[in-house]
């Protein structure tokens, strides 16, 4: 918005640990890769948090990045334009597109947190889990270091027999506690005090 000044108080102590969460050496990663998925429609960005949100603000990198990430492309038109609600729109159908592509809603960030910057650490999250989807989808379409982002895990099925369940339940697991070693040697009847003895 830009009648929007600067903030005060609690709203300038929030902004500030919200700001404290964008990690630099992250930014870093992430711009690797993303030229490395694109090819030559990305260019290197200037470092820094500025650098970065000019870069992808306007959505066009963002689709770009999706489409060579899916087989069919879920974002048919790409283009730049300086109007903001184009951008926005092309920062939201970056966003549709990633949710069907498997990022969940939690690790999505707000168009606003990217256009006005006022979350970036929210937009690295998301760009992150949309790595290690792709990484674990394994596709074939991911392009870069699979290093970077970590290998979602994925559903391992096991079939027992009726027998193997029953031989289960007949085994005391040792999350149950164990009793190996316990007796009552030196403990003394019910009821009678402590003794104790001084020297």
């Amino acid at each position: 918005m830009a009648n929007k000044g600067p903030s005060y108080g609690m709203s300038r102590q929030v902004q500030d640990k919200i700001e404290q969460k964008y990690d630099s050496e992250l930014e870093g990663r992430l711009v690797e890769w993303i030229v490395a998925q694109c090819g030559s429609e990305a260019s290197k960005p200037e470092a820094g948090r500025p650098g970065f949100q000019a870069w992808l603000k306007d959505g066009c990198i963002l689709c770009e990045l999706i489409n060579s990430l899916c087989k069919e492309k879920p974002v048919k038109k790409i283009q730049s334009s300086s109007m903001a609600f184009k951008q926005m729109e092309q920062v939201s159908q970056f966003l549709n597109a990633a949710e069907q592509y498997g990022v969940i809603k939690t690790d999505m960030f707000q168009t606003v947190d990217l256009w006005e910057g006022k979350d970036l650490a929210a937009v690295q999250r998301t760009l992150m889990a949309l790595g290690s989807i792709a990484v674990t989808k394994d596709e074939g379409t991911f392009r870069g270091d699979p290093n970077w982002f970590f290998k979602k895990a994925q559903e391992n099925r096991r079939d027992f027999t009726e027998d193997q369940i029953k031989e289960g339940k007949n085994v005391i697991g040792l999350q149950m506690g164990s009793n190996k070693g316990a007796s009552q040697s030196g403990m003394t009847g019910y009821g009678r005090p402590r003794q104790i003895m001084n020297p």
